[in-house]
């Protein structure tokens, strides 16, 4: 009994320590499921879209989100052998580039880190793994450590593709590899604060994700062969899943998505025919277990949203077609399947799902339920090249959409 007595002040002063850090600027939104928390938004289009506010091309290429802060723009990109980053007004004007760091162009190069910022500064990671922390005024460059090179991390087939992550003291970045996972770096100067062990794996293309379970903060971390959890405060690894046992006959697992978390329970997904995963935690966090499967929703890399107690989002039929799809949170039943175009990225936000699909860039406005794909408007971006990777975002009733070199800023707020 006495250790029951303990748990809950064991908690509350765990929860002093750290917090769960929540924020608006940053990949999928404050909590990294792809929920926006706009309202007010309009609920169909015109056939044509919803109204253009700033066509802006010509910018540094990259797959990453573009972000709003204090009326600013902020979208990275890459040049040559160099990966930038750019502060742009609402009309378009570019108020200063910074670069932060060496790009991926041994295969699908162009960024795909999104900005995170909090109290005026942005946290960002270049696909060579350079963490930097940079002033949003002025783009002056406040601290910058290269985590692949310092802790020996290993790059997967297609270089990294991270969005950092921070609690209330850390920048967390995942030089996975021979040293370590994780590592949280002093947010002040870039400073260790602590690192996981090492576990033989090397970098996947998933951003990690902070949960609370119980009143226990975790962080969920994904490397090439597992998804773990791991302490924010010491990084003690609690646990480790194997993804690949079982899951998928090629021996590796390209994992790029965020996983999903909801009541104790996390959804791994990570495309090509591999099985997708839903896992149970213990009540104290340090196991899990595997409570259903799908061979269904194998997201490629466009994201995946939960509402109302399913989880929508596209499939892998093969690199170049996909359906979508919605499942059953708690069983993984298949609420249907339908092709829509092809597969893509997908938000959420004021009731409905924003779908931006891959090939062609159509853009689709949709009513989450599961009673059937239901598209109530549509339109399709022109401008641009190559595939539409770039995940869409919204702020400030404001949906950004972005094609390689080309920026849209679209107003969907009600009038």
């Amino acid at each position: 009994m006495k250790s029951f007595r303990l748990i809950p002040i064991f908690y509350l002063l765990f929860m002093i320590g750290t917090s769960l850090v929540a924020q608006d600027v940053q990949w999928r939104g404050p909590n990294r499921d792809g929920i926006y928390p706009d309202k007010g938004l309009i609920q169909s289009w015109p056939d044509d879209g919803p109204e253009l506010l700033l066509l802006k091309e010509g910018l540094p290429g990259g797959y990453s989100t573009p972000v709003i802060y204090e009326d600013k723009i902020y979208i990275t990109g890459r040049r040559d052998t160099i990966e930038l980053i750019s502060s742009l007004t609402m009309s378009g004007e570019v108020l200063w580039e910074t670069e932060y760091g060496l790009a991926w162009i041994e295969s699908f190069p162009e960024t795909r880190n999104s900005p995170l910022i909090e109290d005026n500064r942005i946290y960002i990671t270049s696909a060579k793994g350079n963490v930097a922390c940079i002033d949003a005024s002025t783009g002056d460059i406040i601290w910058s450590v290269n985590t692949h090179k310092v802790y020996n991390a290993g790059f997967h087939r297609w270089g990294m593709a991270e969005s950092l992550m921070l609690t209330d003291k850390a920048v967390i970045s995942s030089p996975i590899g021979k040293e370590t996972v994780l590592v949280a770096l002093n947010k002040e100067d870039g400073s260790l604060l602590w690192k996981t062990e090492a576990i033989g794996d090397v970098r996947s293309y998933a951003s990690p994700l902070m949960i609370n379970h119980n009143g226990r903060l975790l962080i969920i971390a994904t490397s090439s062969k597992h998804l773990l959890g791991v302490d924010p405060e010491n990084g003690e690894i609690f646990w480790k899943f194997d993804l690949i046992a079982d899951f998928t006959e090629k021996g590796r697992r390209n994992s790029t998505n965020t996983p999903l978390f909801h009541d104790g329970e996390i959804f791994v997904s990570s495309g090509y025919d591999d099985t997708a995963l839903m896992l149970k935690l213990s009540d104290d966090a340090r196991s899990v277990s595997l409570k259903w499967t799908s061979n269904v929703l194998d997201n490629h890399h466009g994201g995946l949203v939960l509402v109302d107690g399913y989880i929508y989002g596209s499939n892998w039929i093969n690199n170049g077609n996909g359906n979508w799809v919605c499942l059953d949170w708690e069983t993984g039943e298949v609420m249907y399947e339908e092709k829509w175009h092809n597969k893509g990225s997908m938000i959420y936000a004021d009731g409905r799902l924003y779908l931006y699909e891959e090939k062609r860039g159509n853009v689709g406005l949709v009513e989450p339920t599961p009673e059937g794909f239901k598209l109530v408007s549509s339109f399709r971006v022109e401008v641009g090249r190559g595939p539409h990777w770039a995940h869409p975002s919204v702020y400030d009733g404001k949906l950004l959409l972005r094609h390689n070199d080309a920026l849209l800023v679209f107003d969907i707020s009600k009038k």
